[in-house]
């Protein structure tokens, strides 16, 4: 089953807190690896410090509260 099937909205969350690190700016289609891949790579393209961060971090569905505040 497909984690990301039809969303629209997805981010970066911390591993240890589910903490949402980096909301992902664009629409969001394919393959779960390449959604994460895009994800990722975004990410990784913001900050030298965030290949370091990366590590931490998992890509998931925003919360709706999220989404308002986005």
């Amino acid at each position: 089953m497909k984690k990301f099937h039809g969303t629209a909205s997805v981010g970066l969350r911390e591993k240890s807190t589910g903490k949402l690190v980096a909301a992902y700016p664009y629409p969001v289609s394919g393959k779960d690896t390449e959604i994460e891949q895009k994800v990722r790579f975004w990410y990784y393209q913001q900050s030298c410090s965030a290949e370091e961060e990366l590590r931490d971090c998992y890509v998931d569905l925003l919360t709706e509260k999220e989404l308002k505040d986005k």
